[in-house]
């Protein structure tokens, strides 16, 4: 660009001749787009001080001069000599603002990643505080529950069953579909050891086991938690984006007996019966394949299956299920009341209970299995 063009559009520009750079033109936020680009890939002349003239500067306000002398700046730390001439006094006084203290300690500090015993230390004091805000949260839904027991009309009864369908209902597709195909693998995968031994009736014994104790309240959990208790975090926090849970509180509704019980209740009555669902189709599942492939027909199976397992094997797994719904529920909600208040905040929350759901009901069911084989049961 010459410095006619420049001159005539009004944009800031400039021409280096020999040792003098002449800037020209407007520097300001709205002229000086692409400007310093050129500058940090313009060859400077060496051995001589390169001489700013801004005598034909028409106009500056604080990007034009803080380019200017960030340009000065960085010139200066590369070993050349660099000096500022020709500004009108209004310009070079702004200049001089820039130059304060503060700002050149601003362009001389090198951003720096914090070292690691510091980030360590900033994600634990995170972690710890989530976890105190967790533990109030908790509090809080403990209270009103008690509350609600004490006054029973309190309760919510249809927000309560519309989540029962939801939760529970709506999911025995997808649970009883999974669960099936688990039932499925188990057994095909148990075959072919068994069927080296001669011990083809056993496989009863490992998918009974399997699913019972283990695998049918594990995978309806995660399922769940998914489905649901994403769902509870992103419509929480689109009810405090929009400014919903505000206007309950105005109304004087508790947020919690209204947004929180009802989901906790709903999904401690669905996970027991989607896990008797999904214990009946990995069952199912497991008897089709011993069918298949060991040829162990469906009234051996079941027999077996009688004299494997006992009563406590079936109610370890139902028991585990009003554990993992108050967990799912709990985190899904508690994440929704985290929302910053913006879409994006939505999806990160969304996100955050879903994976915060699944590692701890994981980390309870490992509990579980430790106290159960102490206890001997």
């Amino acid at each position: 660009m010459s410095l006619r063009s420049a001159s005539a559009s009004g944009d800031a520009d400039f021409e280096v001749a020999h040792d003098t750079v002449r800037c020209t033109g407007s520097w300001t936020v709205g002229r000086i787009a692409g400007l310093e680009h050129r500058l940090d890939h313009t060859s400077w002349p060496r051995d001589r001080e390169v001489v700013f003239d801004g005598s034909a500067v028409t106009a500056m306000d604080t990007a034009g001069a803080w380019l200017l002398r960030r340009t000065l700046h960085t010139l200066e730390r590369s070993g050349r000599t660099a000096s500022l001439r020709g500004l009108r006094g209004e310009h070079e006084a702004l200049v001089a603002m820039i130059r304060s203290s503060d700002v050149e300690a601003a362009l001389e500090a090198p951003v720096l990643a914090p070292p690691l015993l510091e980030r360590v230390g900033a994600l634990a004091w995170n972690r710890g505080q989530q976890g105190m805000k967790m533990l109030s949260f908790v509090g809080e839904v403990a209270l009103a529950a008690a509350r609600c027991t004490a006054r029973p009309r309190r309760i919510r009864w249809r927000p309560t069953l519309y989540n029962v369908r939801t939760a529970g209902f709506d999911a025995l597709p997808i649970v009883g579909l999974l669960c099936f195909l688990m039932g499925i693998v188990i057994a095909y995968q148990g075959a072919t050891q068994l069927r080296r031994y001669g011990a083809n009736i056993f496989i009863a014994d490992l998918v009974g086991l399997a699913m019972l104790r283990e695998l049918s309240p594990l995978l309806a959990a995660i399922i769940v938690a998914g489905r649901s208790g994403s769902a509870y975090a992103a419509q929480i926090g689109t009810m405090k984006v929009t400014e919903e849970i505000d206007a309950l509180r105005t109304v004087g509704i508790a947020p919690i007996e209204l947004l929180v019980l009802p989901k906790i209740v709903a999904l401690a009555i669905a996970l027991p019966l989607l896990t008797v669902y999904a214990d009946v189709l990995g069952v199912s599942g497991g008897m089709l394949m011993a069918q298949t492939e060991l040829a162990v027909n469906h009234t051996v199976f079941l027999d077996r299956l009688q004299h494997a397992l006992r009563l406590s094997d079936y109610l370890v797994g139902i028991g585990k299920a009003p554990v993992f719904a108050g967990i799912i529920a709990v985190v899904g909600c508690f994440q929704g009341f985290q929302v910053a208040g913006d879409a994006e905040s939505v999806g990160h929350r969304t996100t955050v209970s879903v994976v915060q759901s699944i590692f701890l009901v994981i980390l309870a069911d490992a509990l579980f299995s430790v106290i159960f084989n102490y206890l001997g049961i």
